[in-house]
């Protein structure tokens, strides 16, 4: 689950809700930063934490090492 954003570092990039498979985050028009709107949602796939050019998305509250690439059994991968 995204425990939080760091509203004071976020850029408003969009990149976390691009990337998010779930359509967990969007960007809040008013303060144009990136907000959790569906929690629920989140299947703490890390990929928001990863990808976030700021650094501002923290994941948990199960914080394992994540690697560089996941390769799946049919070849694919997620960088």
């Amino acid at each position: 689950m995204i425990r939080r954003i760091n509203l004071d570092g976020c850029n408003g990039c969009g990149t976390c809700v691009d990337v998010c498979p779930m359509d967990v985050l969007r960007i809040d028009e008013i303060m144009n930063k990136a907000v959790v709107r569906y929690p629920e949602d989140c299947m703490t796939c890390y990929s928001c934490e990863r990808q976030c050019p700021t650094g501002c998305v923290d994941v948990g509250p199960f914080r394992l090492p994540v690697p560089d690439v996941i390769t799946y059994p049919d070849g694919g991968e997620l960088r």
